[in-house]
């Protein structure tokens, strides 16, 4: 294909994909945004097929089978609870490849090098990409792949700190430094042996950085990740010298990075307070009786005088009866609980008794960033109920009823009445500012942070405390 016309096609594409990015602002239009950029990038693969010779075109064919059928079958199996798990593994298999392509193609581009040659004696930005490539790939593969299998439940999600760990860290980029130098130095012979040191150490790499991270700062590292398979992906565009994985690798890290900002910024935390994963200790019994939180209630989250009184369920459904407005909080227990259906039938039950009923969306609610939208979207919840944390926060004080489902730490007044804890001086729902708030959460412990929720403690509190799916199911039965 001439040079123009290749220009004028990639530009195009590019286009595409953009416009796609777009659709991904609305609910309602990210379907369409989805199947716009699965066009956009097939129409980028028959380019690269179009525009280069291969010789084992059957095993083209036969790879770019088995890819499409096996992810296939693997987002049709999966369910909504399993998507943070799914979306770590992609980030992880896009880091491979980009580390795949570029380790292959600086070994060969090395044989093929003659002595005397540019790429024998110099450095150029090809070999310094792929380099890139290398490392950013490999640690994304491995950091993603430890991510999925927390996500999954195969590993614990609680941070694991080793000995000396940031001193392990340091070690570990310094290595992979000296045999960045070493790669990048004329004489060839031994590059293949360098380049694989280099890939072993930025795969352990990978592991070390992720290990210790976990629980609610998941949706943080998932969104870090992304932008490192991105940017792997750019630097293995260079190496291959194709315009199009170049602007979509970037894209996608350029996003990932700006989400992940946004994330830290949700959590009034700094990236590197997140990805150190600092111990997390909470308030203690001094701290709380200096905030004023209430003493320690009965298990089922009443007050002592208040044990006597009628059954929660009894309560929560005399409230939502009386209320005009109502605000609804989903959290990652909702997830586990799989009641996004429940929480999306209690809206509309309540929307058609003529009250006004919203859902209020903290940024790092579950496991991966826009967790809870993914799953009321299955719900099918009407998208323009939902509202995030700046949208609707000053609402809750005139708000005559909240339902929180299976969220902590996005409610805990701790983050506020109290420092010196891992959520202080976090931005969360202001849940407590309502006249009531039912909690339909398993337990009364504390969230991922530690910190013991006083709002569970709250006299205006109702505590529905049990499974999530089963307590709303008797809660629609009492509304009917």
């Amino acid at each position: 294909m001439h040079n123009a016309s290749l220009l004028a096609v990639d530009c195009i594409i590019i286009v595409v994909f953009f416009a796609a990015i777009a659709q991904f602002r609305s609910p309602l239009s990210a379907r369409n945004g989805n199947l716009t950029a699965a066009f956009a990038l097939i129409c980028a693969a028959l380019v690269v097929l179009l525009d280069n010779r291969f010789d084992a075109v059957t095993l083209v064919v036969l790879a770019l089978a088995v890819g499409s059928v096996g992810g296939w079958i693997v987002s049709a199996r999966v369910n909504m609870l399993q998507i943070p798990a799914m979306v770590g593994f992609q980030n992880g298999a896009g880091g491979m490849a980009a580390f795949l392509v570029s380790f292959i193609e600086l070994v060969r581009k090395s044989g093929a090098a003659g002595a005397g040659s540019e790429q024998a004696t110099g450095v150029g930005l090809e070999q310094v990409a792929g380099i890139l490539g290398i490392v950013v790939g490999a640690a994304t593969f491995s950091g993603s792949m430890l991510a999925s299998a927390k996500l999954a439940g195969w590993v614990h999600q609680r941070p694991t700190h080793l000995p000396k760990h940031n001193l392990i860290v340091a070690i570990m980029v310094l290595g992979i430094g000296v045999l960045a130098v070493l790669a990048c130095m004329p004489g060839g012979g031994s590059l293949g042996w360098v380049l694989l040191g280099l890939s072993l150490l930025s795969l352990v790499l990978g592991v070390v950085f992720a290990v210790r991270i976990g629980g609610a700062d998941m949706p943080v590292l998932i969104s870090f990740l992304n932008a490192g398979s991105g940017l792997a992906a750019a630097f293995c565009g260079m190496v291959i010298e194709n315009r199009l994985l170049i602007a979509c690798g970037a894209t996608v890290g350029a996003s990932g990075l700006i989400l992940t900002y946004a994330m830290c910024r949700a959590m009034n935390r700094s990236l590197l307070n997140v990805l150190v994963a600092a111990d997390m200790k909470g308030p203690s019994p001094q701290d709380e009786a200096a905030a004023g939180w209430p003493e320690p209630t009965t298990a089922d989250g009443e007050s002592s005088a208040a044990a006597s009184e009628e059954p929660p369920l009894a309560r929560a459904a005399d409230a939502l009866k009386s209320a005009e407005s109502i605000i609804i909080i989903p959290g990652y227990g909702m997830a586990l609980a799989h009641a996004q259906f429940e929480v999306v039938r209690l809206a509309e039950t309540l929307s058609k008794q003529g009250k006004k009923v919203r859902y209020a969306i903290h940024p790092i609610a579950g496991r991966m960033p826009g967790h809870m939208h993914v799953l009321l979207a299955e719900a099918e919840a009407d998208p323009d109920m939902l509202f995030d944390l700046p949208e609707i926060n000053d609402q809750f004080k005139d708000t005559d009823v909240v339902v929180v489902v299976g969220a902590c730490d996005v409610v805990n007044p701790a983050a506020i009445d109290v420092e010196g804890t891992p959520i202080s001086g976090m931005p969360i729902l202001l849940a407590h500012d309502a006249k009531h708030v039912v909690v339909c959460n398993l337990d009364q412990n504390p969230g991922y942070s530690g910190v013991q929720n006083p709002l569970y403690r709250n006299p205006k509190t109702i505590g529905m405390f049990g499974d999530a799916k089963a307590g709303l199911t008797e809660l629609l039965a009492a509304l009917a």
